[in-house]
């Protein structure tokens, strides 16, 4: 069983609960405001962890109360720190607006320590053949590439979850082995149109789009309609489960952490989509990115139940 190195963003989220997103030039009153661990890395880091995964989060935090907050959080998580550097830059922050009713969210963030990285950064990372090695894109997409071209030099999986939505260079896509991205990032990707509403053959026709290179797994995760896989030809539909969403923020990164966990526990694909389908319609019950992220046993608990 290899470890899950996840190189990426740390924030602490500031979450405000408002009645509808605010339009451009619209003053929204809202209901609620409150803090939380958050930043995709370490979402997705202790998410593989809560799942059992053995995980090395690489990251920077900003040398303020913020950073020592996060530091503070993970360490009670019993999620290992020392791959997490300082910087003179302030911990990464993300603002985000959750509805009331449904839990749809728009999300600003600000990178702060997290665009402190260089290849140097990535080149220091320790990487085994039979470790599973996950980025996005908020940090440095150059450091990604960096990292993931050595990591394919040495025969390990690499996960990239293609977030916040951006084009993505060609060396980082043929050095990416499984790619996990939802409608929206699928869209800009492949420069084709979605909406929750396109058909699974629409989906399909944008994967194709991609030229994805030979032996990628494309996951594209769809929300309440749960997630397709895409691996050898091969279409994996995945479900979704009927929850009662209070706050969507995270179950992406949920999702990935998770798939990324089983693929170094040794899963196939479907298997991997089988465990992180689940695990995100849990988290999406509970407030908060990082502090709605469900344990090994819950998401177990989870599949013992009949499908619903």
């Amino acid at each position: 069983m290899g470890r899950v190195v996840v190189f990426g963003s740390i924030n602490l989220d500031t979450v405000l609960e408002v009645p509808h997103i605010a339009a451009p030039g619209e003053t929204v009153g809202g209901f609620g405001l409150e803090t939380f661990p958050g930043g995709k890395g370490g979402n997705q880091a202790l998410a593989a962890h809560n799942a059992g995964a053995d995980v090395c989060l690489v990251g920077k935090v900003g040398m303020d109360a913020a950073g020592q907050q996060m530091i503070d959080f993970y360490r009670g998580e019993g999620l290992p720190i020392d791959g997490i550097g300082n910087s003179e830059l302030p911990t990464g922050a993300a603002f985000i607006q959750v509805e009331r009713d449904g839990g749809e969210n728009a999300i600003v963030v600000v990178a702060g320590a997290n665009g402190d990285f260089t290849v140097a950064d990535a080149d220091a990372v320790e990487i085994a053949p039979d470790d599973v090695i996950v980025a996005m894109f908020e940090v440095p997409i150059a450091v990604n590439e960096a990292l993931f071209s050595r990591a394919r030099g040495i025969g390990a999986q690499t996960v990239l979850n293609p977030s916040p939505a951006h084009p993505c260079p060609p060396g980082l896509f043929a050095s990416t082995t499984h790619l996990v991205l939802n409608e929206t990032e699928l869209a800009v990707l492949s420069g084709h149109p979605i909406s929750e509403t396109s058909s699974d053959g629409f989906i399909a026709a944008a994967v194709s789009a991609l030229e994805a290179p030979a032996g990628m797994v494309v996951v594209v995760t769809r929300g309440p309609g749960g997630a397709r896989g895409f691996a050898a030809g091969d279409v994996i539909p995945m479900p979704g489960r009927r929850v009662d969403a209070v706050d969507t923020t995270g179950a992406g990164d949920c999702f990935t952490g998770v798939y990324a966990a089983r693929l170094a526990a040794g899963d196939d694909v479907e298997t991997a989509m089988i465990y992180a389908n689940a695990a995100a319609a849990i988290s999406v019950t509970r407030p908060g990115a990082a502090t709605s992220l469900p344990t090994h046993a819950e998401i177990e608990s989870l599949l013992r139940r009949k499908w619903s």
